[in-house]
């Protein structure tokens, strides 16, 4: 139980130190590219510094003070582009030649030789550093000039990957560095680097640890002079198998020499390289692109010619996958087509069969609208429906006691007709023809229809009024429920607005229905073409 326990802790801490090892990686890679993003901004500080030195040249006639221009331009180039190195290594040759001052004529070769190794000229800087004479210059000197012969033994070494060569430069490498540890001064800058340096080319990997890190935690460091060590501290840690810390130092290596606008440098290619081992494919891309960019702006051949060997694996890496992801992106496209099509096919069967049951909808409200006029007993389907079934039912009531009152007087009539004309009573029957009085008759039906459409519509003639200005209203004539002029639009609210109709139900002509509507819709404060509307919102009870 103990070792379950003990186990199942170590992996539980193994998890979570390499989740927070993970995290620190992806935050220094979202920082590089960021960085990254803002690497033009980095360039043009440095350019506008390097134009600054430029314009003071022409001014300046002193050959030591051109001497010192011509240096400072040099420090500003020798990372950043080799032809302007070159260039301004030539002048100070010249210059330290016209001053006839032969240790700036040794350190003018220096800075020549320094050019030439960065570009992957090894030949060369050797040949121009065998030139120098070491005697006149000083210890901090002398440092600068085994460092840099040392660096070109061990670079000419890694160039050339033959093992009979590398036994050749790299002792000389490690005997140069020996001559400069001599004359270095334990524990300072040049010191702990070139002793790193040796640590790192004999393998001997605990010290190189030991004095990489004491390096990297002086104080005032260049961002160059971090860039460079923490490249080779990152290789150490690589070769212990510390991985997270090595790619830790690459990536913080790489921004510095963003941040510093430095073109001759490794970090960014050692970082694609072990990303794409990694398979990070899009940010390995993306680094060992920038690699090159860097190599050709300076003009590193030898870096070129190394950063070629991975590139194009990378690339065609890159490809193979947005290749293999455009098939994929394909085929997801093509079921997400084929689905659409099904949902597009199921929602046309859908709408037609929706449509059909709309029309079938339709239908039955048709019938049942049609039964509701029809018989009064169906349930009201909805409020205007039944003012409609109610005022219908009152009406049909209203024509049905009318007609058999009617039927009645006709019956009796034509009983009472028939007697005198069987009898030959013949000045009686014609006396009791004339006798009929027709409109007495008519305003009995009036009556009867006002009274049953003031009992549906109670407040007709109060909002009938409200459509005209005050002392404008419609006066009803004495002994009447309502006046003509109120039966008029009484039988439009009832739905009738045919003026023929109107004209044959209270016994006008068409030509008087529609001079009463007209005076009417003019009297009120209304529009003449809202004023029927108006008279239809008035609702029954």
């Amino acid at each position: 139980m103990k070792l379950r326990l003990i186990l199942f802790f170590y992996f539980f801490l193994s998890t979570c130190l390499w989740a927070n090892a993970q995290g620190t990686t992806d935050s220094l890679l979202n920082k590089l590219n960021a960085t990254l993003a803002d690497k033009d901004l980095y360039v043009k500080q440095k350019q506008g510094r390097i134009e600054a030195l430029t314009r003071q040249v022409p001014r300046t006639t002193d050959l030591n003070k051109r001497y010192t221009l011509y240096q400072k331009l040099f420090e500003e180039y020798k990372a950043f582009s080799y032809d302007s190195a070159y260039t301004y290594a030539k002048k100070l040759q010249v210059t330290a030649t016209q001053l006839n001052d032969p240790v700036k004529q040794a350190l003018s070769k220096m800075e020549l030789g320094f050019t030439l190794l960065s570009s992957g000229m090894f030949k060369e800087t050797l040949e121009t550093l065998n030139h120098v004479d070491v005697k006149l210059l000083a210890d901090s000197n002398k440092i600068d000039y085994y460092f840099l012969k040392a660096r070109s033994y061990f670079d000419l070494s890694d160039f050339d990957r033959n093992t009979d060569y590398s036994s050749i430069y790299n002792p000389k490498g490690i005997q140069c560095i020996d001559s400069a540890l001599s004359i270095s001064k334990p524990g300072s800058y040049y010191y702990l680097t070139l002793n790193g340096l040796k640590d790192l080319r004999t393998s001997n990997n605990a010290a190189g640890e030991k004095d990489y890190t004491t390096l990297l935690n002086l104080p005032n460091l260049t961002p160059h002079q971090f860039a460079v060590n923490a490249c080779s501290l990152s290789y150490i840690y690589e070769v212990q198998g510390k991985q997270d810390e090595s790619i830790a130092l690459l990536i913080k290596a790489a921004i510095a020499d963003i941040q510093s606008a430095t073109k001759e440098t490794v970090a960014m290619y050692k970082l694609a390289d072990y990303l794409y081992k990694k398979g990070d494919l899009k940010n390995a891309y993306t680094y060992i692109n920038q690699a090159m960019d860097e190599a050709i702006f300076y003009g590193a051949r030898h870096r070129q010619v190394t950063i070629s060997s991975i590139l194009p694996i990378i690339e065609s890496q890159r490809i193979s996958i947005v290749e293999q992801q455009r098939k994929s992106l394909f085929i997801y496209s093509s079921i997400i087509t084929l689905l659409v099509i099904f949902v597009v096919v199921f929602a046309v069967i859908i709408f037609r069969q929706l449509k059909k049951l709309r029309i079938a909808d339709d239908i039955i409200k048709a019938a049942n609208a049609s039964l509701q006029e029809n018989n009064v007993a169906l349930e009201e389907l909805n409020r205007n429906l039944s003012v409609a079934n109610k005022i219908k039912n009152e009406y049909i009531g209203y024509y049905f006691n009318i007609n058999s009152i009617y039927i009645e007087k006709l019956e009796s009539f034509q009983k009472s007709l028939d007697k005198k004309l069987s009898s030959k009573r013949y000045e009686d029957a014609q006396a009791a023809v004339k006798n009929l009085n027709l409109e007495n008759e008519r305003l009995q039906l009036f009556h009867t229809f006002d009274k049953v459409f003031l009992r549906l519509f109670p407040d007709f003639i109060a909002k009938f009024n409200l459509l005209f200005n005050d002392n404008e209203e419609i006066a009803i004539p004495e002994g009447q429920l309502m006046g003509t002029e109120h039966r008029i639009f009484a039988l439009i609210r009832m739905g009738i607005h045919d003026n023929e109709r109107i004209a044959k139900l209270l016994g006008y002509s068409v030509n008087t229905i529609y001079s009463y509507k007209n005076r009417i819709k003019n009297r009120s404060f209304i529009a003449n073409d809202e004023f029927e509307d108006r008279i239809m919102a008035i609702e029954a009870v």
